[in-house]
């Protein structure tokens, strides 16, 4: 007598496992207290049927289908925009079960909902069948600004964003990589991303040939942190900063310049005590100041080099530095675990 295929099969699938957002859900899932078991689902045809490992277990990349998505609770989109748009095929207008994107393909549906668990008040009890993850910069600027808005009230805030090439997974990192090397050897530049030199050149724009905009990251990084400071609870009301992206040559990891008027300045000490806690760390002025490079693998928001402006006695300076991969990916488990 044959056993359903649920009872073995995970209830989780993953499209785009071997994706850099993949790969850190499925180290995210294994390490997990308890464990939240994947089928990994291929975003591109040559992985089919690859032989991986899934935490300590051997397991089989699938292809993404109809039959792949059979008997899952809930699906995480974490692939190619490719990929997802065929996901979102199978799954039709009304799928059995919940979506969870983290590539922004399903963010201008009806049924979608914009997610960030790490700043909702509470779990939603009836979800939605499409959440869309926040991007992980609005995610760390909002836990940052709603933090310190709850203890003393911010006038206005002015943010510099440094974005890494990881902003557009595997083929940035190769190209800034492939970029650096021919450089250094004097060879022509791949363009496919950015098309413009992007290694050891700090940009406010794109080549007018790049298939994403910086000014569409900067709008979402907009659209989405307004979202997020318009949630219930602590630090409610936090007013909107002024924001700009810039494009920096790194691979990993977002940065964060922070100036940040109050209604009355509270000092560094008191503004060091009361952004503490479990999500944002904060490094003291005898430590040095948190970076992209230090915070890679690290949970949740790092926050340095505090001073007071010189030339405006209500405004402080702040430098903060956050995994962009692993945030977004930490908030996808949470989503997934309420679901499923």
């Amino acid at each position: 007598m044959s056993t359903p295929r649920s009872i073995y099969q995970p209830r989780v699938a993953l499209v785009g496992s071997d994706s850099l957002l993949g790969r850190e859900v499925r180290d995210l899932a294994a390490s997990a207290d308890p464990s939240l078991p994947l089928r990994l689902i291929a975003e591109e045809q040559e992985q089919e049927g690859s032989l991986t490992r899934l935490g300590d277990e051997p397991t089989i990349v699938e292809a993404l289908s109809e039959d792949a998505l059979a008997d899952a609770r809930a699906v995480i989109l974490a692939g190619t925009a490719d990929s997802s748009r065929k996901a979102l095929e199978l799954a039709g207008e009304a799928p059995d079960f919940a979506i969870i994107d983290l590539t922004y393909a399903a963010e201008e549906r009806n049924d979608a909902r914009l997610r960030a668990p790490m700043l909702e008040p509470y779990a939603e009890p009836d979800p939605p069948a499409v959440h869309v993850i926040a991007h992980p910069a609005a995610i760390a600027l909002a836990l940052f600004l709603r933090r310190l808005h709850a203890h003393d009230a911010i006038r206005q805030s002015v943010i510099q964003i440094f974005a890494p090439a990881s902003e557009h997974g595997t083929k940035g990192v190769m190209e800034l990589q492939q970029q650096t090397v021919n450089l250094l050897s004097f060879k022509p530049l791949p363009q496919a991303v950015f098309d413009v030199q992007a290694g050891f050149s700090m940009l406010a724009k794109y080549g007018s040939e790049a298939p994403v905009s910086l000014e569409e990251t900067e709008l979402r990084i907009e659209r989405h942190l307004a979202t997020l400071l318009a949630l219930e609870g602590e630090g409610e009301g936090t007013p909107m900063p002024s924001l700009r992206v810039t494009q920096a040559p790194v691979f990993h990891g977002y940065s964060f310049s922070a100036w940040v008027e109050f209604e009355g300045n509270p000092g560094t000490e008191a503004i060091e005590n009361s952004l503490a806690y479990e999500a944002v760390e904060v490094l003291s002025q005898e430590f040095d100041p948190p970076n992209n490079v230090g915070q890679a693998g690290q949970s949740g928001l790092a926050v340095g080099a505090i001073s007071p402006d010189r030339n405006n006695a209500e405004a402080v300076w702040f430098w903060l530095a956050v995994d962009n991969i692993r945030l977004a990916a930490e908030n996808a488990v949470m989503v997934a675990r309420q679901v499923v």
